[in-house]
């Protein structure tokens, strides 16, 4: 059934030989209903978001009918999952429908996510519950809100389906998500895998063409990849640190060569600091912590350059070698956005030579004493804006001791606290950039507002029960972390000891 919607699709990933897909149509559901039409981006995407809310929009969403100018079709690749080698693994619960170019000239996927049974699903049946589809549309677009590289949520409809997990049958839901591309580490790593060197040269090219067109300028165009792909990674995953992000799932056929946050599984904010967080219920060794999250970006891209050996020298020992050197250094550009970006957090606008040792003793103290990630540094921000005396109404000495018990109230030992504080004002001192400067930065730092745990669960639990109102509430908070908003302080609060979320789950 063909839809009415107009898309202006200007598909090219279609385009490939069909080594790269399986074409498709998605899988039709019983009886869909709209959940939410992300507006701003329809119309940054040159969609008209009135037609997505159409009863037509609707079946088009739900995979019900297929717009015109649309390509369907069902991505291939590989990857280690965990570790351990899958040959054969694709979109098993997901369609591409195509790709357009927005009004601002970039070119996105639009992705049906939980649309049916595809030749990858390796028995799976190809759908999604409507927990997983909510809790990817706010986390996803609350990772774009705090400027962190990520698909985004263009839809979210009910299928009227029931779908079968271990909790017995829960409400369908499909999810339809935007992206710079969907080519995966695992892509190159399924050609690899099977000897298919032009498939890999082609799938090289395009991705160069597509998202590294500077890489063509350069002496070796795929060893430039190589280096513009960890650039992109490092600087991802440092992002996704300093708002204490664990992805949860970091296999490679979860990591975009384009460098977007990809696949919001089991993935989860930190509250209490701990370097070893884990929130995943399959991660029972802890692959993904929170601290092992370069570790894991390293290896990933490790495996991404053996796949593109055949393409960097025609002498395997010479390839080895420029891949090797290539991969080695990822761990001085990934320090360098890391230190970079916590230094912003605690409002060093340049790096001394002592800064890495003093934002690692930062750390280390917010461990030993289990402090709020989040809002230590709320309140650290605070703290420099009291120093300034922002605050009109309330003395400067006020505001500072009132910042200064909010920070020393998350201690279990205050004295260490002080102790850290007068180092920090220290440091302060030897700024040259402003006061002023300096605040600037850490309020684009230190969001106020995240995707807490236990307020996505109770969102969920609530949207089960039909009610969406908490859904578009934290969705409303959550696209403005930044900036306080008074009458939503609650959502800045920690979980109480009832409250907090111990495992996260997969939506397979």
């Amino acid at each position: 059934m063909t839809s009415t919607v107009t898309i202006p699709f200007d598909n090219s990933f279609s385009r490939l030989p069909e080594q790269f897909y399986t074409r498709q149509d998605p899988v039709p559901v019983a009886a869909p209903k709209l959940i939410k039409v992300n507006e701003d981006l329809a119309t940054l995407m040159g969609i008209d978001p009135a037609e997505l809310k159409s009863d037509d929009g609707v079946q088009m969403l739900a995979g019900n009918s297929v717009p015109d100018g649309s390509s369907p079709l069902a991505m291939v690749y590989a990857g280690h999952q965990f570790g351990g080698w899958s040959p054969r693994l694709g979109d098993g619960r997901a369609i591409l429908l195509g790709e357009t170019l927005g009004t601002d000239g970039v070119r996105r996927d639009i992705h049906l996510k939980g649309s049916g049974r595809t030749p990858y699903s390796r028995g799976g049946d190809g759908r999604a519950w409507l927990g997983p589809v909510l809790r990817e549309y706010i986390i996803s677009e609350a990772m774009a809100a705090l400027n962190i590289p990520t698909t985004r949520a263009l839809a979210a409809v009910e299928t009227g389906n029931k779908v079968l997990r271990e909790e017995g049958p829960l409400p369908g839901a499909i999810i339809t998500r935007v992206a710079q591309s969907h080519i995966r580490v695992g892509t190159f790593q399924y050609h690899y895998s099977r000897g298919d060197q032009d498939a890999l040269r082609t799938l090289a090219n395009y991705v160069i063409d597509r998202h590294y067109p500077d890489a063509k300028q350069a002496q070796n165009p795929y060893r430039a990849l190589i280096e513009m792909v960890m650039d992109r990674q490092a600087r991802l995953i440092a992002k996704w640190m300093q708002v204490g992000f664990i992805h949860g799932v970091m296999n490679t056929d979860n990591m975009s060569v384009a460098g977007e946050t990809i696949d919001f599984g089991p993935c989860a904010f930190m509250d209490t600091y701990h370097p070893g967080t884990v929130f995943s219920s399959i991660d029972h060794a802890g692959r993904y912590a929170w601290a092992k999250q370069p570790g894991i970006a390293h290896w990933n891209l490790s495996q991404f350059a053996q796949s593109l050996l055949p393409t960097l020298h025609e002498e395997a020992q010479v390839a080895v070698g420029i891949g090797q050197e290539t991969i080695d250094e990822f761990q001085d550009i990934f320090s360098g956005y890391y230190f970079e970006g916590f230094g912003k957090k605690l409002g060093l606008t340049t790096l001394q030579h002592g800064d890495p040792d003093f934002i690692g003793d930062t750390l280390k103290l917010l461990s030993d004493n289990e402090v709020d990630f989040t809002l230590f540094f709320r309140h650290l921000t605070g703290f420099a804006r009291s120093d300034m005396g922002q605050d009109q109404d309330t003395p400067k000495q006020e505001q500072a001791q009132d910042h200064k018990q909010k920070m020393q109230n998350l201690f279990k030992d205050p004295e260490a606290f002080n102790n850290w504080l007068s180092q920090w004002q220290t440091r302060q001192d030897q700024e040259k950039a402003s006061p002023k400067e300096r605040l600037e930065i850490m309020r684009k730092s230190n969001p106020i507002y995240i995707p807490r745990n236990h307020q996505v669960e109770a969102m969920i639990q609530a949207a089960v029960s039909g009610d969406y109102g908490p859904f578009e509430q934290l969705h409303s908070v959550l696209s403005d972390p930044f900036t306080e908003q008074p009458d939503n302080a609650r959502y800045e609060e920690p979980p109480k000891p009832e409250e907090v979320v111990h495992a996260t789950f997969c939506g397979t």
